[in-house]
């Protein structure tokens, strides 16, 4: 018996039986692996499948609290559960979105798996013939070595039983034949093991190639499966820690509070109005000396009068309407004359608020009627001057888009694999003061609604759920449908012009988003650093690259800045081009010219700089760069008005350094 080890695998060659079969235990352990990959596809496709579920339920669920009662004083707690609510929906649906993405990346693995599979078989089917030929020389073998035993006994048997000379040679014959024969089997085999053994080596190691992949692209999925859910909990952590924060803010004074500004009628203290119609009698039109003769009426204004906390009687407006409907005049035939005469004494007494100014006016003309000169409005207002912007309501409202992203980057010395980049936007709409009067005097302003484009690059967005709804199930990867909360801009809006009524225009923080990046690829200038430090001198390059293949119109790069701390007690500083040297920071300062493909070397170069120290060595520190962008971002993402009563009049987008760092 011999035993072959490579490893991982232990194959067992036996001259005999049906032993030899270590091909066939590691080949069908090769396509056992391909069995494995769909089973994974199968269970991240069934957890996904699971969330999407969930997910449409929590929408759902977050729908329902949006149609609860919005009477009373609990009314906004309820847009608290579904604000929480429809973020938790959103968590899960952006996990089901990256667990598609995942079985993608999976069924892809298990597609060129079979490509490896079906080429190995081919590369292996010289090693199957020989496990072939070492089996079936093996059997003829032992069959062979039986023979020869029985025939060496048999001759042997006959020399001793004492029969004749013939008999035993003829025996002798037969034993040498079996001898022969299992002489030239076992060369054979020798010769089929040796060529086995060779053969299975190579295969063995090629079956262990292709299982060490095999496990490790596994454990990669397995860690991509498990770090989406991880950031998914903790989204949902965050979330429920929001919504623990708000409920603690929502305090009971606060509740009252927003019911007093909802519906409150005005912070100025109501008036009394009293209006007594005296003059006991009016007479026909007979009685042609009192034609001339006013009706006299009283009017007067009085402020209500404290009740020491106890019940006040207040008309409401449906009441004063009543009042007044209640009321009915003959029509006149002349403009001073009444046709009856009739007795009339009322007296009104309501509570009417400073702004029904409709109501009042509609109280005066009914007094006009009775011809009153002594009627005074029972008006007054206040003005915070003109708008820097005039709107009509049937005007097309103008309103301005910024799209804001931050590139943040760290580079390991010159090592582009090493680089980590991460990408986040903002997006801001910017509305003019005077929208605000044209959203205030008009109880159904039209649906302001966009199309979010270009976003197939974008890892997640995450809409202001205050003010922005969106339909979570839109399947198009490339674009998404918004639109806001009418009666939650208004309001907003309002309080942002109470707070600095002053302001000409005022910015409302839309979304936020993180840009899928490729490594160093995406960033817009590559940074490869090298230092050598000596007890005396420290040399520094700081090697760049314009990549505008990181934009998606590439622009220049501007205010690029450059800061190196430098330790060791600098002395001299010599540097190309200049930099400045500030000895109370040691720090020395590049300042550089705009960097785009239209620079020299298209926007490559290098700073160099010599350090004389009177304390080295230095040790190599890390180096920030800053710089900035105008009129293009690097996610390429647009906005498009949709519907109509609104007019996009600026468009502006830029990017510009976050943390960008880079270190030997």
């Amino acid at each position: 018996t011999k035993t072959f080890t490579n490893h991982l695998f232990v194959v067992v060659f036996l001259p005999q039986g049906e032993k030899n079969n270590g091909f066939d235990v590691l080949y069908h352990n090769m396509k056992h692996g391909q069995i494995s990959s769909k089973e994974l596809t199968d269970f991240i496709r069934e957890r996904a499948t699971i969330e999407e579920v969930y997910a449409r339920s929590m929408t759902k669920l977050a729908k329902s609290a949006g149609n609860f009662s919005q009477l009373g004083t609990f009314a906004p707690v309820w847009d608290v559960f579904k604000t929480s609510t429809e973020k938790l929906a959103s968590c899960h649906l952006e996990l089901v979105r990256k667990l598609q993405e995942l079985i993608k990346d999976v069924q892809k693995y298990v597609d060129d798996q079979a490509k490896v599979h079906k080429k190995t078989k081919e590369e292996v089917a010289s090693t199957n013939g020989a496990v072939q030929t070492i089996q079936t020389t093996g059997v003829a073998l032992q069959k062979s070595k039986e023979n020869y035993n029985a025939k060496t006994v048999d001759q042997e048997r006959l020399r001793k039983e004492g029969a004749t000379q013939r008999e035993v040679d003829k025996a002798g014959v037969k034993a040498k034949k079996a001898t022969e024969a299992y002489k030239g089997l076992v060369e054979k085999y020798a010769t089929a093991k040796s060529e086995f053994e060779q053969k299975m080596a190579e295969t063995a190691q090629k079956f262990q190639n292709i299982e060490e992949s095999h496990i490790v692209h596994m454990k990669d999925i397995i860690q991509s499966y498990a770090q989406s859910v991880d950031e998914t909990h903790v989204q949902i952590g965050e979330v429920h820690t929001e919504f623990l924060g708000n409920m603690e803010n929502t305090s009971v004074e606060s509740l009252i509070l927003k019911l007093a500004e909802s519906k409150g009628t005005g912070k100025e203290r109501p008036v009394w109005l009293c209006v007594m119609f005296c003059s006991n009698s009016f007479y026909s039109s007979s009685d042609s000396e009192d034609e001339d003769e006013p009706r006299k009426f009283r009017v007067e204004i009085k402020p209500v009068a404290p009740n020491n906390g106890t019940h006040q009687s207040r008309a409401t407006i449906d009441e004063l309407k009543a009042s007044i409907g209640n009321i009915s005049l003959s029509p006149p035939t002349t403009v001073r004359q009444f046709l009856h005469s009739f007795d009339l004494s009322l007296s009104l007494s309501l509570s009417i608020p400073h702004n029904s100014l409709s109501l009042l006016l509609s109280l005066s003309f009914f007094l006009s009627l009775y011809r009153s000169p002594f009627l005074f409005l029972p008006l007054s207002g206040t003005s915070r001057g003109p708008s820097p912007v005039t709107l009509a309501s049937q005007d097309a409202l103008p309103i301005a888009v910024a799209f804001t992203e931050s590139v943040n980057a760290y580079f390991k010395g010159a090592d582009p694999t090493k680089c980590i980049v991460k990408i986040t936007g903002d997006m801001t709409l910017s509305f003019p003061m005077g929208i605000i009067k044209v959203f205030t005097s008009n109880p159904s302003p039209a649906v302001l609604t966009f199309k979010l484009k270009s976003t197939s690059k974008l890892e997640q967005i995450l809409p202001n759920q205050t003010l922005l709804f969106s339909d979570p199930s839109q399947s198009d990867t490339n674009t998404k449908d918004f639109w806001f909360n009418m009666q939650a801009l208004t309001s907003y809006l309002r309080k942002a012009s109470e707070q600095n009524p002053a302001a000409s225009y005022y910015n409302v923080d839309i979304l936020k988003y993180q840009v899928s990046s490729n490594g160093i690829q995406s960033t817009p200038l590559n940074l490869a650093v090298y230092w050598k430090c000596t007890p005396t001198t420290t040399d520094l390059r700081l090697d760049y690259r314009y990549n505008p293949e990181s934009m998606l119109c590439p622009g220049p790069l501007s205010n690029v800045q450059v800061l190196v701390p430098v330790d060791g007690e600098v002395i001299n500083m010599q540097s190309l081009p200049n930099a400045v040297w500030n000895s109370e920071l040691n720090k020395s300062l590049w300042k550089l010219s705009d960097i785009s493909e239209k620079s020299d070397n298209e926007g490559s170069g290098s700073l160099r700089a010599k350090f004389e120290l009177s304390d080295g060595p230095s040790t190599p520190t890390t180096l920030a760069v800053q710089f900035m962008s105008e009129g293009s971002t690097l996610s390429g993402v647009d906005m498009e008005l949709l519907g109509v009563g609104y007019r996009l009049s600026l468009n502006k987008k830029r990017f510009a350094t976050g943390m960008y760092r880079t270190k030997i």
